[in-house]
């Protein structure tokens, strides 16, 4: 198991120098000293060594052949901080069980990519981190051929072992370890053959399990430093309001408390960057010695609000959105052929309207982040998906050059994108920054659901024309969201139809949105899905064969060059899925929905089994097929899928953010309505695809197509058809 470990970049730099000869590659990752107490968190094969080898900034091997790995990506729970270095071990053909893994801080210079974003850390990660481990081996084989004066050639290596079987020798990789740190890199090296993989492809244990279930500090909570102070902010109750006047009076007088500021993180002249979002600037913050103290002396400020700009009003929220989609002032995203005039000669068209409101990500972790800015350095070490953005925003707003910023990265207690928009670890540095201390940012989970950052409600009509034998001749999709339309106007079905057109239309507001679990997939996924089984009702076809018939002709005679779909793969996993849930043979009481969805690279494919109990839905089972590439850890990616499955369940059935003057409606769990125990599905089987392509996303694309397949399993247990969520409130279920 392994030990949370922080090392700053000049920590990293003071090491590689020390280690003399070691290697600098492009993508090379921070290595730093192991602390002692490590060996009684770890359960490897060989003890641990007291000297270590520094190979290169990714990888360091001991002297009894221990291998340490530096995890380089933020760890949200989506395990990459076990498949990552699952995969440079792999190549470097070393015992997984003899490995070490460490989290990697914040460096833009030697790290690409150091986001947890899109389900795209193992895609992007993939060829680098493989060549890192084989690059390693290669060194490690061509040191120990001169150490037994043989040809590199007649080595082979195994599980952290160098083996000659002409002469029956072998040297483990911490004998050579040093010597090959001061060979030359070469730029190529050969990767092992996917049907030689021996670690990717297992099922291995999380790294941070051990830690997890004993309650040791790896989150971002858990950070505690002496003399460390705590902070908690007040924002504006609602949307477009501001700060006139505060009484702190009696506040300074109450235990604990050392300081009540306003901070403004948007200085004038500074030019936000997209992970900025934040819907209020402006902000007064309570320092004290104990979140206690601070908690409740926060309750005891005295503020005076202003409307700034107009503010927000949920109820005109679905009203402006479906205003909007009767405009037909949209701008037109794509067209082939001639809509107008293939709905005109339709034997049959159907058109219906479908939503869903604005949604709060409340991750289990709220919002937090440590801040010690002192004089021309800022040390900062919290949970963040997009750390090298927050540098650059640091960077700005504390007036300070990057090489003097050290973003060090904390597990996370969920994500779900949230944690792109940093504004809170900013926050956390200019309070710090202002008091002169090192202090602790903490949301309660009311500011954190009421600060924003939510994800857009949307709308969007579905307009689809049938000739005389059911066939589809005409498809015309209007997309509305509060900011931005949620349609991919290149996505099935696009190219399936030769009559077809994309409109997008969107509403300002000064509500802050972003990025929640699978963005505007997680919405149009449900009402496309939905729709289709709609349409294919109305064709008088089987669901899954209607879609397999559109699929064939986006194979076999594409309309237009700019899918972005491949329709077999995407095939693939319907007819997989069909197979595995035995469609077709529906249990007595149990009523069936599928959906299918292709967004951050792959292909998912379900079949939903729900029975009504005592007129209450109840999801007994889903069947689930993934097309993903190579799985890296099928146990995690399983764990993975289902957490999708039962997340987009959940939101689809329960959950929403509403407002009243600006004023979010939900501030806690006992208003704001989350999936329980006993409604998650009772069984879910998932398949994988086995197609050996390099791998994709998989933490996003299993909650998009569920809420579908829920959808239409719903409609046929009850006769009738949900299309606004959650669907709760459609059949009275809310308790």
């Amino acid at each position: 198991m392994s030990k949370e470990i922080y090392t700053d970049r000049r920590s990293f730099l003071k090491v590689s120098s020390a280690a003399g000869g070691g290697l600098l590659l492009g993508f090379n990752f921070m290595a730093c000293e192991t602390k002692p107490d490590i060996a009684q968190f770890l359960e490897p094969n060989l003890p641990i060594p007291e000297k270590w080898n520094t190979m290169n900034g990714f990888l360091k091997i001991g002297e009894n052949g221990i291998v340490t790995i530096m995890s380089p990506n933020p760890e949200i729970g989506q395990n990459v901080k076990t498949a990552m270095p699952m995969i440079v071990a792999e190549e470097l053909d070393v015992d997984w069980d003899n490995v070490i893994v460490e989290q990697a801080g914040l460096d833009t210079e030697l790290y690409e990519r150091q986001i947890a974003g899109g389900s795209q850390s193992i895609r992007f990660g993939w060829p680098g981190l493989r060549k890192a481990g084989a690059t390693v081996r290669h060194l490690l084989v061509e040191a120990a051929a001169k150490e037994l004066d043989v040809p590199a050639s007649e080595l082979t290596t195994a599980k952290g072992v160098i083996y000659h079987k002409a002469s029956d020798r072998t040297l483990g990789y911490g004998d050579v370890a040093s010597a090959a740190a001061g060979l030359e890199v070469p730029e190529e090296v050969p990767l092992k053959d996917p049907k030689d993989f021996s670690i990717i492809g297992t099922s291995q244990k999380n790294v941070d399990g051990f830690d997890i279930v004993q309650g040791k500090p790896l989150f971002g909570l858990d950070i505690y430093e002496e003399n460390m102070l705590v902070a908690m902010v007040e924002h504006p109750p609602a949307f477009g309001m501001k700060i006139k006047s505060m009484d702190d009076s009696k506040v300074r007088s109450m235990p604990g408390i050392t300081d009540v500021i306003r901070i403004d993180v948007e200085p004038e002249g500074w030019n936000p960057q997209w992970s900025d979002v934040n819907a209020y600037p402006e902000l007064i913050a309570v320092v004290g010695k104990t979140t206690w103290e601070v908690m409740q002396a926060k309750k005891e400020l005295k503020v005076e609000w202003e409307v700034d700009t107009e503010l927000e009003n949920s109820s005109n929220h679905t009203t402006a959105m479906a205003d909007l989609l009767k405009s037909g002032k949209g701008e037109v995203a794509r067209s082939d052929g001639d809509v107008d005039k293939a709905f005109a000669a339709a034997d049959k068209i159907i058109e219906q309207t479908y939503s869903a409101p604005f949604l709060a990500h409340n991750t289990m972790e709220p919002m937090n982040f440590y801040a010690n800015v002192t004089g021309d350095k800022a040390e900062l070490i919290g949970p963040i998906q997009t750390a090298q953005f927050l540098e650059t925003t640091l960077e700005a707003v504390l007036g300070l050059p990057k090489e003097n910023v050290s973003i060090m990265m904390t597990r996370m207690g969920g994500g779900f994108g949230r944690r792109l928009y940093g504004h809170y670890a900013t926050e956390a540095a200019m309070i710090s920054q202002k008091v002169a201390a090192p202090i602790k940012l903490v949301y309660s989970r009311e500011d954190d659901m009421t600060q924003g950052t939510y994800r857009p409600a949307y709308m969007v009509t579905y307009k689809a024309g049938l000739d005389a034998a059911g066939n589809l001749t005409a498809f015309h999709i209007k997309g509305a969201g509060i900011p931005g339309s949620p349609v991919f106007a290149n996505r099935y079905p696009a190219g399936a139809v030769d009559n077809y057109k994309v409109e997008n239309y969107k509403v300002e507001t000064n509500i802050s949105t972003g990025a929640w679990r699978a963005p505007r997939s997680n919405f149009i996924a449900c009402a496309e899905q939905t729709f289709l089984d709609e349409v294919a009702e109305a064709a008088g076809k089987d669901p899954i064969e209607f879609r397999l018939d559109l699929f064939e002709k986006a194979k076999n005679n594409p309309v237009g060059e700019e899918n972005d779909y491949d329709a077999e793969r995407y095939a693939g996993v319907l007819k997989l899925v069909k197979e595995k849930a035995g469609w077709g043979s529906d249990a007595s009481g149990v009523s069936r929905g599928v959906s299918a969805y292709y967004c951050h690279n792959s292909y998912v494919a379900q079949v939903l089994d729900v029975e009504m109990v005592d007129n209450t839905p109840k999801v007994k089972s889903v069947c689930c097929a993934v097309d993903c590439g190579i799985v890296i850890n099928p146990g995690s990616a399983k764990n993975q899928i289902e957490g999708g499955i039962v997340d987009g369940i959940g939101h689809a059935m329960y959950s929403a953010l509403t407002f009243k003057d600006g004023k979010p409606g939900q501030r806690n769990f006992d208003s704001y309505r989350l999936i329980r125990h006993s409604e998650a599905p009772d069984a879910i089987d998932v398949h994988f695809v086995d197609n050996g392509i390099d791998p994709t996303g998989l933490g996003e694309p299993s909650l998009p197509p569920i809420g579908a397949a829920l959808s239409n399993a719903l409609y046929k247990a009850t006769g009738t058809r949900h299309r606004s969520q959650p669907f709760s409130e459609e059949v009275n279920l809310l308790g």
